[in-house]
């Protein structure tokens, strides 16, 4: 049986260092950090993420600023809102809340952040850092930098392993595969095209799902021993729960836990981690705007 990776325990302990430095901060120069969390619309999964990012920031003393807009906003009222944010010195982090309706630009938005306040590492030039050898970004996509966090705080070697990461998305897969690069694993990304995914996926010791099919990933491709690290959270109907619905990996835990040598769970696995990476990078950012402004 796997070890299972408990992303709420990790994430406390993190937590907990983050307070203690958000009470330096504030001891020191009587300022605390400050995250902007802009949601458009009310998709399911991004209201349980948003939810769960305001509640952290209370508990840690971190000021969370609350924008929430309408689905029909217009792409040219969203940036008036990104650069109000950007002028903004009391926050030092602005988060976008990803995906945004079809009708908006998703690119143009971001890339109208601040790069100092990019605490979701989404900017192109954040992204392109990491992609470069000897280059670090100013700030790490927090999903990505949870799942590496989690291999690493449980004594996962990654150096010289075959990771495999499921799915090529700008938010997880694609900064998940060039962070395993930079720890230096051998690293393979399959994707909706690739053919026979479960061949390669079979040679994985280290195992990054995120393509956002439930269940989609059987125990049977799972090599002996790997290391598997779910950050599908998939909506799934199930009428004997109060909210109608119950939240699924990409992953088929039941089965794959039976064969890896670890497992994050679905929920408590990477959530809990990805919002305390947010607030890492969010204290981050404080650190050093505030550092160098006194």
């Amino acid at each position: 049986m796997a070890t299972v990776i408990d992303g709420k325990v990790v994430a406390q302990t993190i937590r907990s260092e983050i307070a203690d430095e958000v009470r330096l901060l504030s001891e020191k120069y009587g300022k605390v950090p400050g995250l902007a969390v802009v949601i458009v619309g009310n998709r399911k999964d991004s209201q349980s993420y948003v939810g769960m990012k305001r509640k952290a920031c209370a508990e840690l003393g971190i000021k969370s600023f609350d924008v929430d807009l309408p689905e029909q906003i217009s792409q040219a009222e969203l940036i008036k809102q990104v650069h109000e944010l950007n002028a903004n010195t009391d926050v030092h982090g602005i988060l976008v809340q990803l995906p945004l309706p079809k009708h908006i630009n998703e690119e143009k938005v971001l890339s109208e952040i601040s790069l100092e306040k990019d605490v979701d590492g989404f900017h192109p030039l954040n992204i392109g850092k990491l992609a470069m050898k000897g280059r670090d970004p100013l700030f790490l996509p927090c999903t990505p930098k949870a799942c590496l966090e989690l291999l690493q705080r449980s004594g996962v070697t990654i150096k010289g392993k075959k990771a495999v990461v499921v799915g090529r998305s700008n938010i997880v897969g694609l900064p998940a595969s060039l962070l395993l690069l930079k720890a230096d694993a051998t690293v393979t990304i399959v994707h909706s095209h690739t053919s026979q995914p479960e061949n390669i996926i079979r040679e994985a010791d280290i195992v990054i799902a995120a393509a956002g099919q439930p269940k989609m990933i059987k125990g049977s491709w799972i090599k002996p021993g790997a290391a598997v690290i779910d950050v599908g959270t998939n909506a799934v109907d199930d009428p004997t729960r109060k909210s109608g619905y119950r939240l699924v990996g990409d992953v088929d835990f039941e089965e794959a836990s039976k064969t890896a040598g670890w497992i994050t769970p679905v929920p408590g696995g990477v959530g809990p981690m990805t919002v305390t990476m947010l607030l890492k990078n969010t204290l981050e950012g404080a650190k050093r705007y505030i550092e160098q402004n006194n």
